[in-house]
């Protein structure tokens, strides 16, 4: 299939890096015959409750969930407010804070801790050390760690994923290997360092650094490549979080069905983490969870490929953009051509993000309810006020029929507790610095 034309008002707005809330024409369409199935949310789900136990061993700090990584759902009223957003015709607002996810601190734990544990768990049973009944703990032992030592585990990153794959393979024995790209943070650099994790670091972009880590594995039989492009160990990670999220609005009272719309919002870089958890979500509810991505107006990876309308890769350089943001979790060029086609039926739409919009979405999270997030982690805040204020959100409500007093906003957060202290005074001084001429509404 060759590349349809952007249409020119569209290419325009994104070559200006002007921020817009872009609406999928192909969402509701069959997802493609190669999808995979649903079924293999439940097989993650199933590993990662059997790796509780082991997980609540490796990290003490997993004690009081039993193993569970999971995060709060917490009420975002004071946000709301803060945004300007009235109450009484916006619905209940939530924020999903995988910002604080415990061990990795970041919506990738939920993804590369799953990959690795599915490693491990194959690994260790073509070796005899494990049968489908064997509790998971026995991977905590000296037969299994001197049996991992024999693998390494890379994976390429700007940051976070490195963080979930090298913190898990590590604590399994494996030689875990990160190639990060040079806009990757020094204070993550050395956190992996600490926890034992070899860094290799590159010049380019994060494209360079997944090369990097893919040539790597290549020419070892014994290297196994942590794909965030590519992944479905990592996707159907992510798509797990669905159903706890389900039981968390539950315990909220919040009913999601077609007089209850629920709408999530999701910071995205290469797509894996976003897209998995909408391909869960849509498990779950069908047509009544609408999903949208956050991303940067350098960075719209995803909204590229979809409004391409290509089966081919189409990158935010092709139509003159420099992939150059703050929000370095989500500086990626490239679209994942594994999730790509599968939102392209199953995505609402994508919101793109200035710079400058991070920070004071940012400082708003703090001043309104005392969280502190990274720059990335921001980019989805102001989604339901897109909905709201754009021609296009009301068009897409008006489209659906939706009654947006009784819909339920969940907007992800998506990294930020293990940011060393320094760094978030840097990000609050330069956020203040700019309120003055952004301001807290966009």
């Amino acid at each position: 299939m060759e590349t349809a034309p952007f249409e020119p008002a569209l290419l325009n707005e994104l070559q200006s890096r002007q921020p817009l809330l872009w609406l999928n024409p192909q969402r509701g369409q069959p997802l493609p015959a190669a999808a995979p199935p649903t079924t293999l949310i439940a097989d993650a789900e199933a590993r990662i409750a059997r790796f509780a136990p082991l997980m609540a061993t490796l990290f003490p700090e997993l004690a009081p969930t039993g193993g569970l990584i999971e995060s709060p759902l917490v009420p975002a009223g004071p946000l709301r407010h803060a945004l300007g957003a009235d109450s009484s015709a916006e619905g209940a607002w939530f924020i999903k804070r995988d910002d604080a996810l415990p061990v990795a601190g970041s919506i990738k734990a939920r993804g590369g801790f799953h990959e690795v544990q599915a490693l491990a768990e194959s690994i260790a049973i073509e070796h005899g050390l494990l049968d489908a009944k064997a509790t998971r703990r026995i991977l905590s032992g000296s037969r299994a760690r001197d049996l991992f030592a024999q693998y390494s585990v890379s994976v390429g990153s700007t940051g976070n994923l490195g963080l979930s794959i090298g913190v898990m393979a590590a604590a399994l024995g494996f030689d875990a290997v990160v190639h990060m790209s040079a806009d990757a943070k020094a204070w993550k650099k050395e956190r992996l360092r600490k926890r034992g994790v070899r860094v290799v670091e590159h010049g380019g972009d994060y494209a360079e650094a997944v090369a990097a880590g893919r040539k790597e594995a290549l020419e070892s039989p014994l290297c196994y490549f942590v794909d965030d492009e590519r992944s479905e160990r990592l996707f159907f990670g992510y798509a797990a979080a669905a159903r706890y999220l389900a039981r968390q609005l539950a315990d909220a009272g919040r009913v999601v069905d077609a007089t209850h719309p629920l709408f999530v919002y999701l910071p995205c870089g290469v797509g894996g983490a976003p897209g998995g958890i909408t391909f869960g979500l849509k498990a779950l509810f069908g047509e009544h969870v609408h999903c949208f991505f956050a991303e940067p107006v350098a960075s719209p990876c995803v909204l590229v490929q979809l409004a391409s309308g290509s089966t081919a890769p189409v990158s935010v350089y092709d139509i003159g953009l420099d992939n150059c943001t703050d929000a370095d979790g989500l500086a990626v060029g490239q679209a994942s051509m594994l999730v790509s086609p599968l939102m392209a039926s199953q995505l609402s739409g994508v919101l793109t993000v200035s710079d400058d919009r991070l920070y004071a979405n940012l400082l708003a999270l703090k001043a309104s309810l005392d969280v502190e997030i990274e720059p990335s982690a921001a980019a989805a805040i102001g989604g339901p006020v897109w909905l709201r204020e754009s021609a296009a959100g009301r068009a897409y409500v008006q489209q659906h029929g939706l009654d947006m007093r009784s819909a339920t906003h969940v907007i992800w957060t998506t990294g930020g507790s293990l940011v060393p202290p320094e760094e978030h005074r840097r990000f609050r001084a330069h956020a203040e610095g700019l309120a003055a001429s952004v301001g807290i509404h966009r």
